[in-house]
């Protein structure tokens, strides 16, 4: 696949919520809290809710859990026990702002790795697995391989197992199978602090209501990128989350 990032490649798999539908027909969003940066873990959790998840939990060191439960709105719900586990529990984000615990690399669920989860990957993961590096986050882990974005990020995913976000200004989404979408609609306006974890979240919130991984980045990365073009000028990350219902009820 080599065309553009356009909303007819994905908006037939967009989940849609109906009247006789309930909290965890829509998914269940586990989000594991930076120890430290936790302005990033709140981007996160807060744009993974808008994406119509069911239910999103953050789950923090018990140390810091009173801050998540402070800054968090009231919808996301905050754990202080990183051990804590369900069975209703269909996504899972780790990295964005820090690690807490390693990451959980044999799940059978949608995982989403960002920022710090990209160090010390093992050799083979799956293609529920997806993997959201900017350019240096991606060099760092796979430094070996060579040639244009678009060839690297091609033989990340060929040579893991997982779907690979390659962030930038033309993002490019690349399936384990070869098929791989560059995506042209953003803006200039996305470069500032954060937006990487907006991203995230908001994949990690498709992945939960059970949309195939890779319509599932495509779709976020368009709607991100739809937002940020909106937004204009001035954008900071915190403005990402509060645009998606508005571009969502364009589809749905």
């Amino acid at each position: 696949m080599t065309s553009g990032n356009h909303p007819d490649l994905w908006r037939a798999q967009l989940p849609a919520k109906t009247k006789d539908s309930h909290k965890y027909q829509h998914g269940h969003a586990l989000i594991y809290a930076a120890p430290e940066l936790t302005g990033a873990t709140c981007l996160a959790a807060t744009a993974c809710a808008r994406m119509g998840t069911g239910l999103v939990t953050v789950l923090a060191d018990a140390d810091i859990v009173s801050v998540y439960r402070t800054v968090l709105p009231a919808h996301i719900l905050v754990r202080g026990d990183l051990d804590w586990q369900d069975s209703r529990v269909t996504a899972r984000l780790y990295g964005s702002g820090g690690l807490s615990v390693i990451p959980d690399f044999t799940a059978g669920i949608p995982v989403v790795l960002d920022a710090d989860a990209l160090s010390n990957l093992p050799r083979l993961l799956t293609k529920n697995y997806i993997l959201t590096p900017h350019d240096g986050e991606f060099d760092r882990a796979f430094p070996d391989f060579k040639g244009s974005r678009l060839d690297r990020a091609k033989a990340a995913a060929a040579e893991s197992g997982a779907h690979i976000v390659l962030k930038g200004a033309e993002s490019i989404i690349v399936a384990p199978d070869g098929r791989y979408v560059i995506n042209h609609h953003a803006t200039p306006h996305l470069a500032s602090a954060g937006t990487g974890d907006v991203l995230a979240g908001m994949i990690t919130g498709f992945l939960a209501r059970d949309m195939p991984v890779f319509e599932a980045a495509c779709a976020s990365v368009w709607i991100h990128g739809e937002c940020g073009r909106r937004i204009g000028s001035g954008l900071v990350a915190s403005d990402i989350s509060d645009q998606i219902p508005a571009v969502m009820s364009g589809f749905l």
